[in-house]
């Protein structure tokens, strides 16, 4: 394997940039055990072609009403839906790759939108009081760096639940709950408010949509290009420690 080549992926650049816990490893240059950590299943996508099979269900609302989300964008901030539809072209340099959501050019320049679709109105409301999460921070410079922008948005939207998704829950619900049937009328008003939980047709879109501006950093750019120069090297070493383990 010639890991000099080894691109990261935009949404895992995050990883690579969190620091040491100790203070001699930060001055020592060191890479982070989030980071070791994150290289070593870069390794074995890399050399056996695995990937981990991880599904949870906010992953699946979130896949399932991905394109959904992009019109509620696109109606919110008055873009062509047409034209700022879902981009699948994938963008790479000598250093990573990554799929921008939405790319919007204007004549002030190129926009990067990329949407995130919260579970419920409990995860979409924690997002006022907090920063934006630093592994999305590192993904969007990331992606301006591919694409030239100079701004883009993180922006959470809140959107109903699938149907397959709540009658799954209502499934898990009538068995915690060990009743009769689905006609038990404790079941039923549970489940009346599960539901109702899980969509939102009663809140205004403006309460359902947050935007997180990000602006581009050529500083922090420069920080991805050396922590993957130093992520390149720790491939090489989980691949000699690998292969000379049991001499």
């Amino acid at each position: 394997m010639n890991w000099n080549e080894t691109l990261i992926k935009a949404s895992s650049v995050g990883y690579l940039m969190t620091e040491p816990v100790t203070k001699a490893d930060k001055e020592a240059g060191l890479l982070s055990k989030t980071a070791q950590k994150h290289l070593l299943e870069v390794y074995v996508a890399e050399k056996y072609g695995r990937k981990k099979d991880i599904s949870t269900k906010q992953m699946r609302k979130g896949n399932e009403v991905e394109d959904e989300a992009i019109k509620f964008l696109c109606n919110y901030k008055w873009l062509d839906e047409n034209k700022y539809e879902k981009n699948t072209e994938r963008y790479s340099n000598d250093f990573i790759a990554g799929t921008p959501d939405v790319i919007a050019v204007d004549a002030d320049g190129i926009d990067i939108y990329d949407v995130k679709s919260s579970y419920d109105l409990w995860t979409f409301t924690g997002n006022i009081l907090d920063k934006i999460d630093n592994l999305y921070y590192w993904q969007m410079q990331s992606y301006m760096w591919l694409t030239g922008a100079k701004r883009a948005y993180v922006v959470f939207c809140l959107l109903d639940t699938p149907f397959g998704i709540i009658e799954q829950e209502k499934k898990s619900l009538l068995y915690k709950m060990n009743v009769i049937s689905e006609e038990s009328p404790e079941y039923v008003k549970e489940a009346l408010k599960l539901e109702f939980n899980m969509t939102f047709a009663d809140i205004p879109a403006n309460e359902r949509i947050l935007f997180f501006s990000i602006e581009r950093s050529e500083d922090d750019i420069l920080r991805i290009q050396h922590k993957v120069e130093k992520a390149r090297e720790y491939l090489h070493t989980i691949q000699e420690l690998h292969t000379n383990f049991n001499k």
